[in-house]
């Protein structure tokens, strides 16, 4: 009996007119490859009845293919996945990687434990890891930066650390939505977030420099370190003006999230925004817009930030040099200042 040798990738490579590779990345609908050649390739593995041995690719090129996205969120804090921004820049995440022929693994730091190098690298879960978020403490990134694992962070890129950092100009950003309320006539700012973390540090700092560059001495009791979230906003500002009344008459929030709790508990007890109190949130998600009245924010060029993660890691991964990257920003003036 005559037994039929099995079709193999080369044999699909060559009937195809491209090379194992090409016709590899073809098989995973990789965008780099012309999609002409991708459609021919694919209709030629189901003519053959062709399937990717993906257990075996992954022994011989001991790599996965695959990138860990960790949301490096606080035990304390109720922010998650369902946040606007954070659902933003995992979407951008996502297609970056996508065009690099990588899949996208989305986490937690809580489902890692501590020990994220052993349970995504070692593991064989992971070719790297794209961490979104400082947090209060870089302790388990540079734990497992240490370990020598391909790591990149989205934060504050000014922090001084052994791995890449991408993200925006905060100090700018702080700086940029307090001189504009200055420049609005408001005079007493209020800080709506917690500057225990690294990015919302650096906002802070920019919300001090105006304050300063104006001749105004800050007023540390309108610093109100609240979670990212808008229901703790919304408490706060609640709380705060039914105990003390309206001592202030801006805001500068440290996300658009945060700004929408504090412009429903304004609304509720009848303060006007943006002739009472004005308002600037961080972020530009796209319900900025849509609100009423539509919110002034600092808008973060999150499809610049993706891609700058995903190349930076890919340098780590092949054993480059990598760098921090400090990605645009922009004051989007609308109609809540």
């Amino acid at each position: 009996m005559k037994i039929e040798s099995a079709f193999t990738l080369a044999d699909l490579a060559a009937l195809a007119g491209v090379s194992t590779s090409t016709a590899s990345r073809a098989l995973k609908d990789n965008p780099l490859i012309k999609k002409e050649t991708r459609e021919k390739v694919q209709t030629l593995a189901r003519q053959h009845n062709y399937r990717v041995n993906a257990s075996a690719s992954r022994l011989r090129t001991k790599k996965t293919h695959v990138i860990a996205v960790i949301l490096n969120l606080i035990e304390e804090t109720e922010q998650s996945i369902t946040d606007p921004f954070l659902l933003k820049l995992v979407g951008e995440l996502n297609q970056a990687l996508n065009a690099h022929g990588y899949d996208l693994l989305l986490s937690n730091s809580v489902m890692a434990s501590n020990d994220w190098a052993n349970y995504f690298i070692t593991s064989g879960r992971a070719d790297g890891l794209i961490v979104i978020g400082q947090g209060k403490s870089s302790t388990r990134i540079d734990h497992a930066a240490a370990t020598g694992v391909p790591l990149v962070v989205w934060g504050d890129p000014t922090s001084s650390t052994t791995y890449p950092i991408i993200g925006g100009d905060n100090r700018s950003g702080g700086y940029q939505a307090t001189k504009h309320l200055f420049e609005q006539g408001k005079s007493k700012i209020a800080f709506l977030g917690d500057p225990g973390h690294a990015e919302m540090n650096e906002r802070h700092a920019g919300y001090l420099k105006a304050h300063v560059e104006r001749g105004i001495t800050p007023d540390s009791i309108l610093t109100f370190p609240i979670d990212i979230t808008s229901q703790a906003a919304y408490e706060y500002i609640t709380r705060y003006v039914k105990e003390k009344g309206l001592c202030f008459d801006g805001i500068v929030a440290v996300s658009d999230m945060v700004a929408f709790g504090a412009l429903k508990a304004l609304k509720e007890r009848y303060i006007n925004v943006p002739a009472d109190v004005g308002l600037v949130g961080y972020d530009d998600i796209i319900l900025a817009e849509l609100m009423h009245p539509a919110l002034t924010t600092i808008r973060q060029d999150t499809r610049q930030a993706a891609q700058c993660m995903v190349s930076q890691l890919l340098r780590r991964i092949t054993g480059e040099d990598a760098s921090s990257v400090m990605v645009n920003i922009d004051l989007v003036i609308r109609s809540s200042s």
